[in-house]
């Protein structure tokens, strides 16, 4: 009976993180992870002196305490530890909600509150973005944000429990602060955004295959093995061009980002995303969900 609640205990675990945030979202008020936002902003201001040993340190001190101390605290409550580490790793629900706030006013034709909205989950300046524009953006966060937000916290937390899933969590966190090419964190954001793309590799793939066999499956193997290569990110091009061709729509092409305008390889086959494509992305992100717990569960039978 022990062998076959140990089996059960980590896919059991993963389905009452998923429920909750399904259930209650984000915390509002005092999320842990905007306290480490604040404790990584203080570390770097403290330690930032532009070179890749001072950021690789920061990274550590930032990191390594939480980790350290959840891995202590897990085996006097394994199961709740990893309930309610995976619970603050994940952001499904966040994710939902801030693409229907971007896909409402779409809709309705408020442009200019669709704009404000999409530029609240993307880096890229939106001020001017049209229509398409706007549903583009909001796609491709949609979909990265699926693997950095849901599935590589899933995939560590599947291999070392909740810690795991803390860990990951943490090091995008980083990633998504201090991983920027500018003056200020090119050196310094160095290990973070390495040790990102490092933690993210196999996740990112599982993602990108995951969105792949969800889809128009041909077209989303075709995309990634063809337009992935050309992306900058090692790990958001597989992710986006599976989940473009999956979905049928065609993203990338110009950004302006810090001020300067990048023109990106295409992504996807298809048209230009619109404001419906918006709800098929999340619906995209929650079959993926269901079939990464289904996974879990079936290797937890395999194992009783």
């Amino acid at each position: 009976m022990s062998l076959s609640f140990a089996a059960f205990a980590m896919p059991l675990a993963a389905v009452a993180a998923v429920a909750l945030d399904r259930l209650f979202g984000e915390v509002r008020r005092w999320h842990p992870l905007v306290g480490f936002g604040h404790l990584a902003a203080a570390i770097e201001q403290r330690l930032n002196r532009r070179t890749r040993f001072a950021g690789l340190l920061a990274w550590l001190l930032a990191v390594g305490p939480g980790v350290a101390l959840a891995a202590l605290l897990r085996p006097f409550a394994p199961f709740i530890v990893d309930v309610v580490l995976l619970y603050f790793a994940l952001g499904a629900r966040s994710l939902a909600e801030h693409a229907e706030a971007v896909a409402r006013p779409l809709r309705e034709g408020r442009l200019e509150e669709a704009r404000q909205r999409v530029g609240w989950i993307v880096s890229r300046e939106t001020s001017q973005l049209d229509e398409s524009g706007v549903a583009k953006a909001g796609v491709e966060s949609v979909l990265e944000n699926g693997n950095d937000g849901i599935f590589g916290a899933l995939f560590w937390f599947a291999l070392l429990g909740g810690p795991g899933a803390l860990l990951f969590r943490l090091a995008n966190t980083l990633d998504a602060m201090w991983g920027y090419r500018t003056e200020r964190f090119t050196h310094f954001g160095w290990a973070a955004a390495r040790l990102d793309d490092g933690l993210n590799w196999l996740p990112a793939r599982l993602t990108a295959l995951t969105y792949a066999l969800l889809g128009r499956t041909r077209s989303a193997l075709n995309c990634w093995r063809t337009q992935a290569p050309g992306w900058d990110s090692p790990n958001a091009g597989p992710v986006m061009a599976a989940g473009a061709g999956s979905l049928g729509v065609r993203l990338g092409g110009a950004a302006i980002y810090h001020g300067q305008e990048e023109i990106r390889p295409p992504l996807g086959d298809g048209p230009p995303p619109m404001a419906a494509d918006l709800g098929r992305a999340i619906s995209l992100i929650r079959r993926s969900v269901l079939l990464w717990l289904t996974v879990f569960l079936m290797i937890g039978f395999l194992h009783a």
